[in-house]
């Protein structure tokens, strides 16, 4: 079995060639609830590991068959950074990747330990989870191994992210009667504001989980975005747009909307009706709304907040 899959599009990565550094089963430091695979106790470490010359070999092969590649992505059916090689493979792909960017899933775990740490520093793109900020509500999503602790990841995440060089991206799962409380958002608010990333994604369950649990509803996702700091990056990311039911705005409350957390295009085909939809044209025409880009995602935003930021 190749450990090599895709390409696979990505609108907020380009297309992407993944890495899987355990093709053969799952093998990860969590089980969390909302996970696409099938239920497994966390593990510490890798028990099944690939070589990193068979990846090479793999990448290479797959490299010339698809030489449009903007994105190497390294995942794995669990948790990439327990791959014990991790830092080897790192330089044998930098050997070879000519301009394409290197891109690592991880849940985050593993940031405490200086050789993952500094691994992950030699990479273009890094995207780190952090479903919770609270002990108890961490436990109960991510499942994790014995010994690992969510202070610690806070800690390394928020270190991390002063040191790297690349894009830093971070991302929050949100499932229903879990970690959507008010009382978890204001914790996690107040630790990412400490944090120095490029975009934040919030998104929900899409897949069927391994767990009974639930996803958000779109609106339910925007509403609850409105609970974090409106200087923090926030991403909606979600499957579910499509069934959103449009709503009707005032030029106002168009404005206000995009002033609390500015949004995407399909954002907007989500929330607004047809005559929202004409009223937000006319504004952007007007130019009382403009676009910011975050790491290959448009936002609408009124004009005059993006003119504020840029003065200060």
């Amino acid at each position: 079995m190749s450990s090599i899959f895709g390409p696979v599009h990505s609108r907020r990565f380009g297309t992407s060639l993944g890495i899987d550094l355990s093709s053969s089963h799952k093998q990860c430091n969590f089980d969390c609830l909302y996970c696409e695979l099938a239920p497994a106790p966390a593990m510490a470490h890798q028990h099944t590991i690939t070589p990193v010359e068979t990846i090479i070999t793999d990448l290479k092969e797959s490299l010339q068959k698809h030489p449009s590649i903007d994105v190497i992505t390294i995942t794995a059916n669990g948790e990439p950074t327990m791959y014990p090689y991790l830092d080897t493979l790192v330089d044998e792909i930098d050997t070879i990747k000519g301009d394409i960017r290197t891109l690592i899933l991880s849940n985050s775990a593993c940031l405490s330990e200086p050789s993952v740490f500094n691994t992950l520093l030699k990479l273009d793109q890094v995207k780190l989870s952090l479903d919770a900020a609270t002990p108890e509500t961490f436990k109960k999503i991510d499942r994790p191994a014995e010994g690992i602790e969510i202070g610690i990841i806070i800690e390394s995440i928020t270190r991390f992210s002063h040191l790297f060089k690349g894009r830093l991206f971070l991302e929050i799962l949100f499932v229903k009667g879990v970690n959507d409380s008010i009382k978890e958002i204001k914790a996690l608010n107040q630790v990412l504001q400490g944090i120095e990333c490029d975009r934040i994604d919030i998104g929900t369950i899409d897949r069927p989980p391994a767990y009974a649990v639930q996803g958000l509803s779109f609106e339910e996702l925007h509403t609850l975005s409105h609970h974090f700091d409106s200087t923090l990056p926030i991403h909606i990311v979600s499957r579910t747009h499509a069934s959103a039911t449009p709503n009707s705005y005032s030029d106002e409350e168009i404005l206000t909307t995009l002033s609390k957390r500015p949004l995407t295009s399909d954002d907007i085909d989500a929330l607004f009706d047809r005559e929202s939809k004409q009223r937000f044209a006319h504004l952007l025409n007007q130019g009382k709304i403009a676009q910011i880009e975050r790491s290959n995602v448009i936002f609408f935003s009124p004009a005059e907040n993006i003119h504020r930021k840029r003065a200060k």
